[in-house]
């Protein structure tokens, strides 16, 4: 009898947080604003010699996430430089944490099946891109860049595409709930990224991310296709390449966008502008 292929699959989830300001600036937190750069300065534009300060109220929405999530908060972190180069990046790198999230080691039930969440951080929203390809051209507005944004990493305990859709449906219920945030996916204030690999028994296969999942049923289908990908690859005796991939909601395929990064790839340092955070109490 033939091993089926058995889907290992993990989330992140950015989630864009209801605050009046942004991360490190005082201007206003507003990413649907419809004219193009207006809620801008020279902190979130990343103009040489400005300086963050953190947004006290960003912090303890994500820490009440992590209460709320079963999670250990942690009693002191820090803020790191994630350095990668991107035209809605203005300071060449984002000011996030790797090595002391705000929350760890928490879990969500789903339909009586526990599924863990290894990490929730905080970081800045980049600025937003904008194709025109008539014009043959790309602008960018600035308004999102800084916005508060909320980091949530999964451990891979998802074993199918629906099991992906629920979680995501149960966390924006809590979100909500919370006041923490929107969550709005048409919007971009929740946005799925999918870890997905493919193996029989405990053995994993290679890893393929596939990002920016817009609504619940692009995680379903996006997973869906992905799976019946690979192992048409696996049956024919093939390798699954380790990728970023997209999600083309016209055509509900996948298509490859470039290889995945690794931590030692962003260069993290912490972030030499930002003191410490000590976590005394929840208040």
């Amino acid at each position: 009898m033939r091993e089926k292929y058995l889907p290992t699959i993990g989330l992140e989830i950015h989630i864009e947080l209801k605050t009046r300001s942004k991360m490190f600036c005082s201007c206003k937190n507003d990413s649907q604003e419809k004219e193009p750069n207006i809620n801008i300065c020279p902190v979130c534009l990343g103009h040489p010699g400005t300086l963050p300060v953190i947004n006290k109220e960003a912090v303890r929405k994500v820490i009440k996430t992590g209460i709320a999530l079963n999670c250990k908060i942690a009693p002191w972190s820090f803020f790191e430089r994630k350095n990668y180069f991107y035209p809605d990046l203005p300071k060449g790198y984002q000011i996030s944490q790797y090595q002391k999230p705000l929350c760890e080691n928490g879990f969500l039930i789903i339909f009586g099946k526990k599924i863990r969440i290894r990490r929730i951080h905080l970081e800045e929203d980049t600025a937003r891109s904008i194709h025109l390809k008539e014009e043959n051209a790309s602008l960018v507005d600035f308004n999102r860049a800084g916005v508060p944004l909320m980091e949530l990493v999964t451990e891979p305990d998802i074993t199918s595409p629906k099991e992906a859709e629920d979680f995501a449906k149960e966390l924006k219920l809590i979100l909500r709930y919370l006041e923490v945030s929107e969550a709005d996916m048409e919007k971009g204030q929740m946005r799925v990224e999918a870890n997905i690999s493919l193996g029989k028994g405990k053995k994993l296969g290679k890893k393929v991310e596939i990002k920016n999942l817009n609504s619940f049923k692009a995680v379903r289908k996006a997973l869906e296709y992905e799976i019946e990908r690979q192992k048409k690859i696996l049956k024919k005796g093939g390798e699954i390449v380790q990728e970023t991939r997209g999600w083309d909601d016209k055509k509900e395929i996948t298509f490859s966008q470039r290889w995945i990064e690794e931590a030692k790839d962003y260069r993290y340092f912490p972030e030499p502008d930002l003191p410490p955070l000590k976590i005394s109490r929840f208040q």
